[in-house]
């Protein structure tokens, strides 16, 4: 098995031609829409992916955001490259050893899916031959590239995808290593030591998104497929563990096929509609009361090996489903899973016959219910994918799904799609620029720890996650408001990760605007006001709710004087469990003290609460034994 890894990275500088900012929001002042087709590249030929996508015809809807503008709408010429991406992009090429090419040339990467207004990416290569070292092992990195990432698609049907133009042109930077990448876990370690990298230059966008991984695995016999945007760290090794299953049951499946002597016919698909003129199937006559047709292909050989449910989440059918739906379809029905969903007996044999099948345990059919036109398209598609699986596992690129599997998206792209791109001149990188870029590099990672854990004094384990999580700088600049380091990283390693999902705005927040926010949150503990316990309470009213800090500790329910109150609360539940005291003595203490934390928590530190319960409790203990009367 081999993995490489592709990283990208937003950076947060500005979008990277334009002076709009990286701001993504929910609300649009209008939309245009457009076709794309493939183009030739500068080698002459048209790339297969791109060829691929045109074939499917569909038209792509673009939303105007309140910051959107004409370069985003492929109306005006691009500005000249963002400096401030680029000097980030050269920072990491100096981390990583990594040779910085004499002059940047953007290029053009023909990408017709819709995700980019003109039908084209434009990247720039920055650097080459570079490493990084993990685990002891040293993994290459074949190249630095900055590059601008794609529109967000927000909808999709049939015959329209629609997209947002809020982040497209946000700088992408994409860091490649080379495949000497032997696992699931080893893919996951390199992939967080370039993230902790990324984040050492503090100038790398937060939040959920923000970075994503593309996954290139291949194993012996197989082939290189590309798992795209893979978002978290920990689901790198169950994709990767996956797609090796995968690929090792479809050389399983060649070589049954060609075994079996299976073979993927020509000629047009055969109308099979007047088998199901009184179908059960819900879905296929909804599609011939609309004017569709059922349209079936045979693939002799095949039988037995498309696969069923039973047969576990990897199998050929799911692949060939998979391409028809890139046609536009609904999906398919094969014969080795009918009779079934509404189709019976009667109607697979009306197949059968209308096919000239021949042996049942040998041959196999595949059914698509749609318009003509989509359904020639999809069975098109569906034969395809049939005669690549008498090769074995074709070079493709999948997007991620549930429960770590991968669904085709299209072919693998190629050389083909690449061109210069004319809009933006060359740019030198002489080597005083370099000189005065390692004049400023960031503290790297290693050193971080040793500062952490030494002048700091946290724990190995928080440090690490700090550096992890890309919270060193909040933290620095806490402290260095006089904030108290352990209640600082019990704030950002702790209460900030548990509510990620809600806080997600604030946790992508510029380091500078995080601090301003909640260093007060910090006052207010070390004030005494409430107790540590109380930060995920009023974190949640306060940012969620958008109250003010004062209208935030009093909607936790945490404002109010605490003083005596607390040895009261204690008295009264040690009073009202003496049943328990007598039974347990000293040992009552624990769930006395779940008790008393219910009533107090986020009031009052669960160090002061345990002590005036110990105080009451002890005193009480002691009334009993001498046999003194109840207090």
């Amino acid at each position: 098995m081999k993995v490489g890894l592709e990283i990208h990275q937003q950076l947060a500088t500005g979008k990277l031609f334009c002076v709009c900012p990286c701001e993504l929001s929910d609300l649009t002042q209008g939309a245009f829409v457009r076709r794309l087709r493939a183009v030739v590249g500068e080698t002459g030929t048209a790339d297969r992916a791109a060829q691929a996508q045109t074939r499917r015809g569909l038209r792509y809807r673009y939303e105007v955001s309140p910051h959107s503008c004409l370069v985003e709408a492929d109306e005006e010429p691009p500005h000249a490259l963002n400096p401030r991406a680029l000097e980030v992009a050269l920072t990491m090429a100096e981390l990583l050893g990594a040779r910085v090419v004499d002059e940047i040339q953007v290029m053009r990467k023909t990408v017709v899916d819709g995700s980019n207004t003109s039908g084209f990416q434009r990247t720039a290569l920055i650097a080459v031959d570079g490493a990084v070292q993990v685990g002891g092992k040293r993994f290459t990195i074949p190249s630095i590239c900055l590059e601008e990432d794609a529109a967000r698609k927000v909808r999709e049907t049939p015959e329209e995808v629609t997209y947002r133009l809020d982040r497209l042109g946000i700088p992408l930077l994409e860091i490649a290593t080379g495949p000497e990448i032997s696992g699931g876990q080893e893919a996951r370690e390199v992939a967080e030591a370039l993230g902790v990298l990324l984040r050492a230059t503090r100038r790398v966008k937060r939040g959920l998104g923000t970075i994503r991984e593309d996954l290139n695995v291949s194993i012996e016999g197989g082939a290189r497929v590309e798992i795209k945007g893979v978002q978290e760290l920990r689901a790198i090794p169950l994709f990767v563990e996956n797609e090796v299953d995968r690929q090792t049951l479809l050389l399983k499946v060649r070589e049954e096929l060609k075994a079996r002597g299976a073979t993927v016919p020509s000629g047009p698909p055969v109308d099979v509609s007047s088998s199901f003129s009184t179908t059960g199937s819900k879905g296929i006559r909804e599609t011939l009361s609309k004017g569709g047709r059922v349209l079936a292909v045979l693939l002799p050989g095949f039988a037995g090996r498309l696969g069923t449910s039973k047969t576990g989440p990897e199998r050929l059918g799911r692949e060939l489903a998979d391409h028809a739906r890139a046609m536009g379809s609904g999906g398919i029905l094969h014969s080795d899973e009918l009779p079934a969903y509404g189709v019976g007996a009667e109607e697979v044999a009306g197949v059968r016959s209308a096919l000239g099948l021949g042996d049942p345990e040998l041959d196999a059919f595949v059914l698509v219910a749609s318009s003509p036109p989509v359904a020639e398209r999809a069975l098109s598609a569906v034969r395809a994918r049939a005669r690549e699986a008498l090769e074995g596992v074709p070079e493709e690129t999948r997007d991620p799904a549930l429960e770590g599997r991968t669904r085709y998206n299209r072919p693998l792209p190629g050389r083909h799609r690449m061109y210069p791109e004319t809009d933006v001149a060359p740019i030198p990188i002489p080597s005083e620029r370099l000189e005065e870029v390692r004049r400023r590099l960031p503290e790297r990672p290693e050193d971080t720890l040793q500062r952490l854990e030494g002048r700091s004094g946290l724990a190995s384990d928080v440090a690490r996650k700090l550096l992890r999580d890309g919270e060193v700088e909040v933290f620095d600049l806490l402290v260095a408001k006089g904030h108290s380091v352990p209640l600082v990283a019990r704030l950002l390693t702790q209460e900030m990760p548990a509510l990620e999902s809600e806080l997600g705005a604030l946790i992508a927040e510029e380091d500078a605007a995080r601090v301003d926010l909640l260093g007060p949150l910090l006052s207010a503990v070390e004030a005494g006001r409430f107790a540590k316990e109380g930060l995920a309470p009023v974190l949640r009213r306060r940012f969620l709710e958008h109250l003010d800090l004062e209208q935030a500790i009093s909607g936790a329910g945490l404002s109010g004087p605490m003083g005596e109150e607390l040895e009261t609360l204690a008295r009264g539940i040690v009073e009202a469990n003496l049943p328990l005291l007598q039974e347990k003595g000293p040992a009552a203490f624990q769930p006395l003290m779940g008790d008393l934390m219910a009533k107090v928590r986020g009031r009052k530190d669960g160090k002061e609460v345990a002590s005036a319960l110990r105080k009451v409790l002890n005193e009480r203990l002691a009334s009993l034994s001498s046999g003194a009367p109840k207090a």
